[in-house]
């Protein structure tokens, strides 16, 4: 039998533990698997392209766990009443090659993606920083909210999107949660004053979302919506001025911001920031980009955390996912009719 954490429950696990709760403790879990970033086998996300959308699956695995997420990303599915993103996940012994955990997760990559993107800016933004700007008021923004709250005590969220409803949602939702939360009237006007940006859109473009004139020395930017090739959120300007990070090179110089460089313009893998290998700010007027995509081990991570943590609990249930004769050579035996037969005479 295989552990699975569907929907349902994985909504009564984070409803009951607090999401903000979760994506601190996910933080050092993920601090911890970046540590050991070498043990890992490590590949560029294969990914199935087409006119709408792209579906997309995501493997790493270490000496004794696999794991791999399938996600999709289709930008017009809002419009037919559908997400934009949906996933979910799979931890695999390595030594049987058997199915540990099967989990969704659509609601577990938002903890983690907020959880990535506060481990980066603990490693990478000023450590007094407390304005957060938000460029995207869809599917990540609370969850990016609260991470950075939680992680970095952020005390005001500064907002825009072009779409008002969007805006409208994530006023109600920060309310409820007690986020300070400040509309703006423009993408520069949510810059202001702001030491974190945070950008995550989804229109699947080269766009410019931000300009260059809105980035002010000190800030901290976590790129999050450029996830595939041919679409980007940045101004090419403002990495020509920032320090650069990113999770797996090979992957983030096919689908991150640094599309728009050169393939020799430096970057810095985040693993050697948060394994002391390399500094990550080195001056407070310093620029630092997080040019995230998403990567494999950030998956694998989530999901050895929902098994540690939902194990033995009523948050995970079981399936009948593998075939299990009693004679390991026979499978055969499941389908026969033979028994039957043997009964009636």
């Amino acid at each position: 039998m295989v552990q699975f954490v569907d929907v349902r429950h994985m909504r009564e696990w984070v409803a009951s533990e607090g999401a903000e709760a979760l994506i601190r403790d996910l933080v050092p879990y993920l601090e911890a698997d970046f540590t050991r970033w070498p043990e890992f086998e490590k590949i560029a996300r294969i990914a199935s392209h087409s006119p709408v959308g792209v579906i997309e699956l995501m493997p790493t695995a270490d000496a004794e766990t696999y794991a791999f997420k399938y996600v999709n990303g289709h930008p017009g599915n809002p419009a037919q009443g559908l997400q934009t993103v949906t996933a979910f996940g799979v931890l695999a012994d390595v030594a049987s090659g058997y199915p540990v955990l099967m989990s969704e997760m659509s609601i577990l990559t938002a903890l983690r993606t907020a959880a990535t993107s506060a481990m980066a800016a603990r490693h990478l933004a000023r450590p007094d920083s407390r304005v957060l700007a938000l460029v995207g008021a869809g599917s990540q923004a609370e969850f990016q909210a609260l991470g950075m709250r939680a992680i970095m005590g952020i005390e005001t969220v500064r907002a825009w999107d072009t779409d008002p409803a969007a805006l409208d949602k994530l006023e109600r939702n920060a309310a409820a949660l007690g986020l300070d939360l400040y509309r703006a009237s423009s993408a520069a006007d949510a810059l202001e004053g702001a030491d974190i940006v945070t950008t995550c859109t989804a229109d699947k473009s080269y766009a410019t979302i931000l300009e260059d004139g809105m980035v002010r020395p000190g800030m901290h930017l976590n790129a999050i919506g450029g996830d595939c090739p041919g679409k980007t959120e940045l101004s090419a300007a403002i990495l020509d001025r920032s320090e650069i990070f990113v999770e797996y090179e090979p992957q983030t110089r096919i689908e991150g911001e640094i599309q728009q460089v050169e393939p020799d313009h430096p970057v810095t893998e985040l693993w050697r920031v948060v394994a002391g290998e390399l500094r990550g700010r080195t001056s407070p007027d310093q620029i630092t980009l997080f040019d995230s995509v998403g990567f494999a081990l950030e998956d694998f991570t989530a999901l050895r955390f929902v098994r540690d943590r939902v194990s033995g609990t009523s948050y995970a249930t079981e399936i009948d996912l593998i075939a299990d004769p009693g004679d390991p050579k026979d499978l055969f035996s499941l389908v026969s009719s033979q028994p039957a037969i043997a009964a009636a005479r």
